[in-house]
């Protein structure tokens, strides 16, 4: 049985209970010691983000070849069209190679919190919401990505990682669960250990004099 956190991020807080620049951390909403956050949300992205101290799940909850699936809310400028919803879908030219193809498609909601500081809004130009759901984590993919097909992001809220979501959390509120890890292959088990060695064994060996 290991323990997972979830805490609903607020803007322009880091995604790390240290900083030595007087920056808002995770530190001011839980105080849990040992734990690390599975996975990177940005300073200025809000919502889930998953935190443990069990090394195993932070690999499973943060490593792309589980292709765990991460649901985002996104306010973009303009009104997207379908051509770029189905650009996303396919896969967009990123500077490192092209994206896995991607669940996207407009969704009809309230704003879900007031941010402070507010988004940026133009007059002239509206603004909507699409849901993208993405299985990797590359460096600012999915404000990469909505860029690249012609519409910036203004407002990024990870929804949901996997089956956990932020459903019935405000901003800076959390919840433990406890979860159950389903045994990896021997193959796949084998992989993790040798990555926390870099390939090599455990225990050091002896120097040869």
């Amino acid at each position: 049985m290991s323990s997972l956190y979830l805490l609903n991020k607020p803007f322009n807080v880091l995604p790390t209970f240290t900083d030595d620049q007087g920056r808002d951390t995770l530190a001011q909403f839980i105080d849990v010691p040992q734990i690390y956050a599975a996975g990177r949300l940005d300073y200025d992205s809000e919502g889930l983000l998953v935190l443990t101290s069990d090394g195993e799940l932070q690999h499973r909850l943060a490593h792309p070849k589980f292709k765990l699936p991460k649901t985002y809310w996104v306010q973009i400028e303009g009104n997207i069209t379908e051509e770029a919803l189905e650009q996303l879908r396919k896969g967009v030219y990123l500077k490192e190679g092209i994206t896995r193809p991607a669940k996207a498609k407009i969704i009809q909601i309230d704003e879900p919190w007031p941010r402070t500081p507010p988004i940026r809004e133009r007059k002239n130009i509206p603004t909507c919401w699409i849901e993208l759901i993405i299985s990797e984590g590359r460096n600012r993919q999915v404000r990469r990505m909505t860029a690249a097909v012609g519409f910036p992001t203004l407002r990024l809220i990870r929804y949901a990682v996997g089956e956990w979501s932020i459903d019935g959390l405000a901003p800076g509120e959390w919840r433990k669960l406890d979860v159950t890890l389903t045994p990896l292959p021997k193959r796949a088990t084998h992989s993790y250990k040798n990555r926390r060695t870099n390939g090599r064994p455990s225990s050091p060996r002896p120097r040869r004099r």
